[in-house]
This record gives C-alpha cells, sequence and structure tokens, in this order.
C-alpha cells in the first residue's frame, strides 16, 4: 500500500491532513505515539490502535508506546505496584500482536512523569487550563465522572505534558481521546511546545451490538481461549445483510482483513462450497446480499481472530 493509505486506513479522523501532508514531506522517519493506561484485560478495541500503530511503523514512522502506569493510579486502577504489573502484561502483548520490537520504544510513565521537569510543566499547563476543560476532557475516558478525584482532573493535563515531553509528532488514540488531544494541541505552544498532529481511530461495538463494556463482558480478550472465543462470536449480534453496526463485521474491516490478502470461509458444498474474499468490500458485497450466512461469516470470524491471538496466547502461557 502507498504511504499515505497506509497511514489513513480504518481512521476516523486526522487533525489535520494538511499538517500530515507537511510532516511527510518535511520528515522521513516522524514519530508517533500511543499512551495506555494498564488498567485490565487487553481486548480488541485495544488492539485497533495496536493495529495503526503497525501501520505507522510500515509507513516508516518512529512508534513509542508509553505504559502510563502513574495515570492508571491516578484514574483508581490500583496502586503502582498493580498497575506496573499490568504494563508489563501489557507490553507482552502489544509485542505478541505483532509491534516490531526492535522499532518500538516502551516507555514507562513513572520513569519520566515524577521529574521536576515534568511537574513543572504540567503545574504551568494547570494555569492555563479551566477546571470545566478538564473535567469535559476526562468524560469519556475517566472512571466514576460522576464524583471525579483531583487526580482525574490532572490527568489530561499530564497527557498534554506526555506528548511535548516525548517528543512525538503525532498522537495516536481512540476517538474517545480526542478532546484530551486538543487541548494538548491548544495549550502546548503556549509553553513553547509544537502542537500535535492526532490520529483518531473508531471505538468498536460490542459483540452484542451495545456499547463496550467490562461489565457486560461483550468483548473479546486477547487472552481467551479458542472455544471461548468462538462461543462468544456464536452469541454476538449479527443480522443477515446487516453491515452498518454489527460487530462481527467491524472484526473483519479492523482487524482480519488488514493482515490477510484474503479470507477464506469454509462452506460444505451443499451450502455453496467455499468462499474467497480478497478485500473488505468483497466481504461487504457477498454479506449485503445474503451470499454469506451470518453464522459463517461468525465462524471465520472466530478462525482468523483465534490465529491472530494465538501468538499472545503464547506469550502468556
Amino acid at each position: 500500500m502507498e504511504k499515505m493509505d497506509l497511514i489513513k486506513r480504518n481512521v476516523q479522523e486526522i487533525v489535520t491532513e494538511e499538517e500530515l501532508t507537511k510532516l511527510l514531506e518535511s520528515k522521513e522517519n516522524p514519530s508517533a505515539y500511543t499512551g495506555y493506561e494498564p488498567s485490565g484485560k487487553i481486548h480488541m478495541g485495544h488492539v485497533l490502535t495496536v493495529n495503526k500503530l503497525m501501520d505507522l511503523q510500515k509507513a516508516g514512522f518512529e512508534i513509542t508506546v508509553l505504559l502510563a502506569d502513574v495515570h492508571a493510579y491516578m484514574n483508581q486502577k490500583g496502586t503502582m505496584e498493580e498497575v506496573r504489573k499490568t504494563a508489563d502484561y501489557n507490553k507482552e502483548c502489544f509485542l505478541a500482536l505483532g509491534l516490531d520490537p526492535e522499532k518500538t520504544n516502551f516507555v514507562y510513565g513513572s520513569d519520566f512523569q515524577l521529574s521536576p521537569d515534568y511537574m513543572l510543566n504540567v503545574l504551568k499547563l494547570t494555569q492555563a487550563t479551566s477546571l470545566n476543560r478538564a473535567k469535559r476532557s476526562m468524560d469519556e475516558v475517566g472512571r466514576k465522572m460522576e464524583d471525579p478525584k483531583v487526580s482525574q482532573m490532572v490527568y489530561p493535563i499530564m497527557q498534554a505534558i506526555d506528548i511535548a515531553l516525548l517528543g512525538v509528532d503525532v498522537a495516536v488514540g481512540g476517538i474517545d481521546q480526542r478532546k484530551i488531544h486538543m487541548l494538548a494541541r491548544e495549550g502546548l505552544p503556549g509553553l513553547g511546545f509544537k502542537a500535535p498532529l492526532c490520529i483518531h481511530t473508531p471505538i468498536l461495538i460490542g459483540l452484542d451490538g451495545t456499547k463496550m463494556s467490562s461489565s457486560s463482558e461483550n468483548y473479546i480478550s486477547v487472552d481467551d481461549d479458542a472455544a471461548s472465543i468462538k462461543k462468544k462470536l456464536k452469541k454476538a449480534f449479527c443480522p443477515a445483510g446487516v453491515v452498518e453496526d454489527n460487530p462481527v463485521m467491524a472484526l473483519f474491516k479492523y482487524h482480519i482483513m488488514p493482515r490477510y490478502d484474503e479470507i477464506v470461509f469454509e462452506r460444505p458444498e451443499k451450502f455453496g462450497g467455499d468462499l474467497v474474499c480478497k478485500s473488505y468490500e468483497d466481504l461487504e458485497a457477498v454479506f449485503s446480499d445474503e451470499t454469506l450466512h451470518p453464522m459463517d461469516l461468525k465462524n471465520g470470524a472466530a478462525k482468523y481472530i483465534n490465529e491472530i491471538l494465538d501468538p499472545v496466547r503464547e506469550v502468556l502461557l
């Protein structure tokens, strides 16, 4: 694929495309980062941004992954010891999913976020940010935001300073990170730092067609075993012929098709025999006209998702 096609694949928004074009013209190897709050199991929603980091690596970007242990602690996700252990687990998962170990810089938040220079810049940005702006930035990512803690108001300020002090050109995240990224774009120049470009990926819907949530168990975790994944997909919301807001189709669009040149749906001859799709557009066509049955789609999704996650499960054994 062309460099720009790789960068834009499965992206919901780029802020801004004009800045991205200028960056690519001026730098052979730009830098990008994503921060992950180590707060529990890695699921396919997280993997979506990992896929984007892999696309960016192929496009020549230098990649930094921030294992944001201090952020997780401030967002009430456990003690520092607990979140650091989760961060180590996350790192192993990300590498097993396909990030290049030779070209990915992993940084723990606690390695630099407690330094005097970092904290002084955080305090400077708190002076330029209203309480309402900080709270709005956290509404989609914070825990128990009906009664937020002061630490959660500092959280988005820290995320902006992360971008500044890591020295990256591009911040990558789900679209739920948009308000925090916009705070960084608007606030950092006043402190003498450049405003980052932002690449936002969509938010995956849960397997039941509603918002993905750990409490409803409507997601696939990277350490789910093969039988569990098959069982979850068998029960997944997947109306015949419907592409939009179909969580099984989303797995193909965002996770499976970018990794395979073609996919094969194995079917008995009496149901039409094996069906091959060489692109997501091919898949949309055969599912929309109901050539492909929802159960065959689910079985295919289980097969390929398990192949993708096999290396992760091997590492975690």
